[in-house]
């Protein structure tokens, strides 16, 4: 059994990096009133007022860190993903954690490479946290779950960990009716935090062939001990209340799941509101800005990031996330007279957009907004057996309805929907499938963006009600590292073309009743896409 605690044995704290800090809120970076290189002095820079309007309220929202521009690569391709990754792995001297949906099946290049890491370094510690729902449901044949085990066997408790998440929303009856293809409807451990050392990649890709080949999305790797301690913070904390996954009989699946007693919380399934309570606990402090000032703003700092959770599923009785109200608040800026000239760029590969996103988004006042989309063809359902099969024609309808809402809010010239496709998937070798997510905005008589969201969120009702998401919110004045944002937003509409009313109009792009209908049903039973 593995004894997981707050004090977890995986969570060790590392040193420090110049200008990588974890800030008191005293004073927002970009302030209103006060420069950004002299504190005292007026402020010159129009664009400094208007984030430091920002600033100030997301510093009493969530935890502030101050970084430097050279401290974050963001990286292009997926195959360039799995090479920094296996790199950054091989390297790595102390730690390892992983927060992802799962790894794939047949992942063994990974898990070799995870072995051999423990194998050089005899104080590694690996922890992996993955969805039990997800990560098991091929059992009895190979999954996730059956993958790691083995891990556990050749380096034993005290140096690998895996634990999987279970939701508390899919229990009883409804567990054993619901297909296994979608349950995960009813929440997941959608988190993607790949931890090494002092180092850590935010994406929203998982840890599969796909992801590190032909699946387009985003991945920022950021060098700060102090972030990367957070987050590592975060993952322990949510492995605390996961099942423990040991090595177990091969008929079985080779692994077994079992609830350590040494787990704060009751098991999900079977006390749901104690779960909870005890996990709002946790992860409730986690979340949101110490109360104690720790150190001052920096006065050369540009760039501050903000990590957001939104843990809706394990928060009782009141929602304490903070990624959707954050958004919202950069959002509602958009609406301002001061932002009449701004662009913004919004991406999901999954197109299922809150509604109160949606409603902000169609209340902006910028010269130009932009949403980018999977184009059925490269949804990665695309071509899939059974239900799964109607979800890229699910998307389509609610893209279509999105576009009619764009119309009827008159913003029909301002405000843009492209798909991204470059192939066919299932059909062309070389086809790949689109899977990124996130927000960036160019301040007025900009190009280039100066804010930018990361991370797992799909801005979905789901992600917002049923599944465990984390991102982090990057507010920078750094025009080298605006450039690199600009590049990014640009690099990621190279497959993309412009969709009107009447691409949907086409007999192909009509959505079936069938389709209208299990759309009606997951709802109905408490699901969500």
């Amino acid at each position: 059994m593995i004894v997981t605690t707050l004090r977890n044995p995986f969570l060790r704290p590392a040193v420090r990096l110049t200008r990588c800090r974890l800030c008191a809120h005293s004073r927002s970076l970009f302030s209103s009133s006060t420069s950004t290189l002299h504190p005292n002095a007026p402020i010159s820079s129009p664009a400094s007022s208007i984030l430091g309007s920002l600033t100030g309220e997301l510093d009493r929202l969530a935890p502030r860190f101050e970084i430097q521009e050279n401290q974050i690569r963001i990286i292009k391709t997926p195959s360039e993903f799995y090479s920094v990754l296996k790199d950054r792995i091989l390297k790595a001297e102390r730690r390892i954690f992983l927060s992802t949906l799962y790894i794939g099946k047949t992942e063994h290049e990974l898990i070799d490479i995870l072995r051999e890491a423990l194998s050089r370094q005899p104080k590694l510690k690996v922890s992996i946290l993955s969805d039990a729902l997800r990560g098991t449901r091929e059992t009895p044949n190979p999954s996730c779950a059956s993958l790691l085990a083995p891990l556990l066997s050749e380096f034993g408790a005290d140096r690998v960990e895996i634990r999987m998440y279970h939701t508390p929303n899919l229990r009883g009856l409804r567990k054993k009716i619901v297909p296994k293809r979608l349950n995960e409807g009813w929440g997941l451990q959608h988190m993607k935090l790949y931890g090494i050392d002092d180092e850590i990649i935010m994406s929203g890709a998982n840890l599969s062939t796909d992801y590190f080949t032909n699946r387009q999305d985003r991945y920022h790797l950021f060098t700060c001990p102090s972030l990367t301690d957070y987050f590592a913070g975060i993952h322990h904390a949510v492995s605390s209340i996961s099942y423990n996954l040991l090595p177990g009989p091969k008929e079985q699946g080779g692994y077994t799941l079992e609830w350590p007693g040494s787990n704060p919380a009751p098991m999900p399934t079977e006390e749901p509101k104690g779960f909870r309570i005890i996990a709002t606990s946790i992860l409730g402090p986690l979340i949101r800005p110490k109360l104690t000032p720790t150190k001052p703003p920096s006065p050369t700092s540009k760039t501050v990031v903000y990590p957001l959770a939104q843990f809706t599923p394990l928060l009782y009785p009141q929602d304490t996330s903070t990624e959707h109200p954050a958004l919202s608040s950069v959002l509602r800026l958009l609406s301002s007279d001061s932002f009449a000239n701004s662009r913004w760029v919004f991406t999901a590969g999954y197109f299922n957009i809150h509604a109160q996103l949606k409603k902000l988004l169609l209340a902006s006042k910028s010269v130009e907004g932009i949403v980018v989309t999977a184009a059925p063809e490269a949804n990665g359902f695309y071509g899939s057996k059974g239900v799964s099969g109607m979800l890229p024609a699910a998307y389509t309808l609610m893209a279509r309805q999105f576009l009619g809402d764009v119309i009827k809010a008159g913003k029909g010239e301002s405000i843009l929907l492209k798909e991204w496709r470059r192939g066919t998937i299932g059909k062309d070798p070389d086809a790949w499938t689109y899977h990124a997510k996130g927000v960036w905005i160019s301040l007025p008589n900009e190009e280039d963006p100066s804010i930018t969201l990361i991370g797992s969120s799909n801005y979905t009702k789901r992600s917002y009600s049923l599944d465990l998401e984390t991102n982090a919110l990057i507010v920078t004045e750094d025009e080298g590292l605006k450039k690199a944002l600009g590049e990014e937003v640009s690099w990621l509409q190279d497959n993309t073309r412009t969709v009107t009313m009447q691409d949907f109009e086409r007999t192909e792009r009509r959505v079936s009743l069938n389709v209208k209908l299990a759309l009606w049903i997951v709802g109905a039973i408490g699901g969500q896409l």
